[in-house]
């Protein structure tokens, strides 16, 4: 079952740059930084507040940003990502991801096109 927006992943040229920005003008704070294979780094910043909804900056994973758009994906925090996988399946909807994936810090999840073709991650804290 679904129990709340966990975050919004923003693409960035410069995560620090983009650190910087949202913790200076908007009070932010950096939660957890980690970089992935392939040259991928994500950073995600909150007010340090309990079960909140936090931004996430993705830097590279694409080369060419558009000025406008660049909210890559709206993230659901769900308790069981078996249960949310095999009944979104039921749905009939376009997943991105072959499989639930995980992240080194035991997250794992699993990413489906939303009727704009955005992405639309669902995923399960270690």
């Amino acid at each position: 079952m679904t129990r709340k927006i966990d975050h919004v992943g923003i693409m960035v040229k410069d995560i620090n740059a983009s650190i910087r920005f949202y913790t200076e003008v908007a009070g932010l704070k950096v939660k957890e930084r980690s970089e992935h294979a392939g040259g991928l780094e994500v950073a995600f910043l909150g007010y340090g507040l309990e079960d909140e909804t936090v931004i996430e900056m993705i830097q590279g994973l694409k080369d060419q940003l558009p000025s406008e758009g660049k909210i890559h994906h709206v993230a659901f925090s769900v308790d069981n990502i078996e249960d949310e996988w095999n009944r979104i399946k039921q749905l009939g909807v376009a997943f991105i991801n072959e499989e639930i994936a995980s992240m080194p810090s035991g997250i794992r999840y699993f990413f489906i096109y939303g009727p704009e073709e955005e992405w639309i991650e669902f995923f399960q804290k270690a």
